[in-house]
């Protein structure tokens, strides 16, 4: 499937990356279940006609990022611009000149494969934080793409120390924060005003190590048919672990709303419940 997304002609590959995503959903019926259970606990005030068509679009949005991850190996310098463009770039070099490095807060938002691959290409290589795949093969095939724009590729396992030294030389570095957190390495804070598990050692990685925090995110633009890296300004740390990571969640919280229907909602955001809470889940 990844050489035929690869090599296919471009409207082929998008056809076929189409039909990838709507072959997960029918294969796997519990994803879209997790959705729509997600998303009436997020939007209370919207109805199942909507809930199905944000869904629609989060699988749509799944095939979209299967296509330019294929297709990494074509993409270089002198094209990545047909593909993808900055918004709100001013952010990063201005955290740049502060010195101290920068910390991506992204999330399964969008294509956050390619923001990492095309940021590579247009200004400088990062370090990404990534958790192996289960399946070695699979991983293999990843990882080799994940670093052909020049990308380090750090791993979940044991990632801090290699952090703060990448950060120390003003190295910029790309963590996903949007996931479900254990308790034991968490904290509860609101998100779409429900109490949800975040980690929080990027928050404690960021008042450590003094680099600027930058909620940034690929958004696929239907009108320019490219995605749009966006980077917003940086999420002001105060030291304290919870209130930071609140914070940075909000952030998050916020680029989901404009955007909706590109966000992972088959993820089970809210698994992890205060204790003794029932959980949201069947």
């Amino acid at each position: 499937m990844v050489w035929l997304l690869e090599y296919a002609p471009r409207p082929i590959a998008n056809a076929l990356g189409r039909l990838c995503g709507k072959t997960l959903d029918l294969a796997i019926p519990r994803l879209r279940r997790i959705a729509d259970r997600n998303l009436s606990l997020a939007y209370k005030d919207h109805d199942a006609a909507w809930r199905r068509k944000t869904i629609n679009g989060v699988f749509a949005s799944i095939g979209r990022l299967l296509v330019a991850f294929a297709r990494f190996p074509q993409i270089t310098k002198e094209n990545v611009n047909h593909w993808i463009r900055y918004d709100g770039l001013e952010h990063y070099l201005k955290a740049k000149e502060a010195g101290r490095g920068v910390l991506f807060a992204t999330a399964h938002l969008g294509n956050w494969e390619l923001s990492a691959f095309a940021h590579a290409l247009l200004t400088e290589p990062m370090n990404v934080v990534v958790r192996p795949l289960d399946n070695p093969r699979i991983d293999s095939i990843v990882e080799k793409r994940r670093a052909l724009s020049g990308n380090t590729l750090l791993s979940k396992r044991d990632f801090a120390r290699s952090i703060l030294q990448a950060l120390r030389t003003n190295q910029p570095v790309g963590i996903l924060v949007d996931q479900n957190s254990s308790a034991e390495n968490g904290a509860f804070v609101p998100f779409f005003g429900i109490p949800a598990c975040a980690n929080l050692t990027f928050a404690k990685l960021a008042a450590r190590s003094g680099a600027a925090v930058i909620p940034g995110f690929a958004i696929w633009s239907a009108k320019e048919r490219r995605y749009v890296l966006k980077f917003y300004p940086p999420v002001m740390i105060t030291g304290d672990a919870v209130e930071d990571t609140r914070r940075i969640q909000n952030a998050i919280e916020a680029a989901i709303r404009e955007t909706p229907d590109q966000w992972l909602w088959i993820h089970r955001r809210w698994k992890t419940r205060p204790e003794g809470e029932p959980s949201l889940y069947d």
